[in-house]
């Protein structure tokens, strides 16, 4: 039997609100066979200082940030009805922990992440591809608020980390990604999470059950 696993990719700028509208999704599946995995879990241990800033500050929103072959190669896992370990993330210590979450497997999953869409090879195994796309003005302030509040983040150096990468990068790298999106998702996400979550639940409605298989070791 044909395997049917489901890949939804969200992208978007820092801030723009991506786990919460895979959150609302998720809700509007109300399924226990969907997983939500954060591209964020795949920041290099240790970044390249090929890709340091002018002022010696690592750049997290190059795309060269980020372990691209281990999550080519999760994605490519979820897709075949496997499950993963997926790396846990610090931001704390801006490093990888020793600890692991197991994603999968299941017969969705909603993959988030400033660069989610950019990546052709991950863009081929995606089934729905969406962008927000929010005012850079409300990315600002959300970021600045869960930084501080959430990562222990100083004001100063959110301030500062914001004008010498993010909006750069996001004008640059991020931006051009609407182009792959099959639809575009503004400010307002209710409507847009239950038309998503409505149209997941159409292709699981209609499609054979996944075979279901063991666990990858990576």
């Amino acid at each position: 039997m044909k395997q049917n696993i489901f890949l939804v990719g969200i992208a978007g700028g820092s801030g723009s609100g991506k786990t919460t509208f895979a959150k609302k999704v998720m809700k509007g599946i109300n399924s226990a066979g969907s997983s939500l995995l954060h591209m964020d879990s795949y920041y290099l241990p240790e970044q390249p200082k090929s890709n340091y800033t002018s002022s010696g500050k690592p750049n997290y929103d190059h795309p060269n940030a980020f372990d691209w072959d281990l999550l080519r190669h999760h994605l490519s896992e979820l897709k075949s009805g496997r499950s993963i370990k997926c790396p846990v993330y610090s931001f704390t210590n801006s490093n990888r922990s020793e600890e692991y979450e197991t994603v999968g497997p299941c017969e969705v999953v909603l993959f988030e992440g400033i660069f989610s869409l950019y990546d052709q090879e991950i863009r081929d195994l995606l089934d729905i591809k969406c962008f927000l796309h929010v005012d850079s003005d409300i990315r600002f302030t959300r970021r600045l608020h869960r930084d501080v509040k959430e990562r222990g983040r100083s004001l100063e150096s959110v301030i500062a980390q914001y004008y010498d990468t993010v909006r750069p990068m996001y004008q640059k790298y991020l931006d051009p990604q609407r182009q792959y999106a099959d639809f575009t998702v503004g400010e307002e996400t209710d409507v847009a999470s239950l038309i998503l979550s409505a149209r997941i639940k159409e292709l699981l409605e209609s499609a054979p059950r996944p075979v279901i298989q063991e666990a990858s070791s990576l």
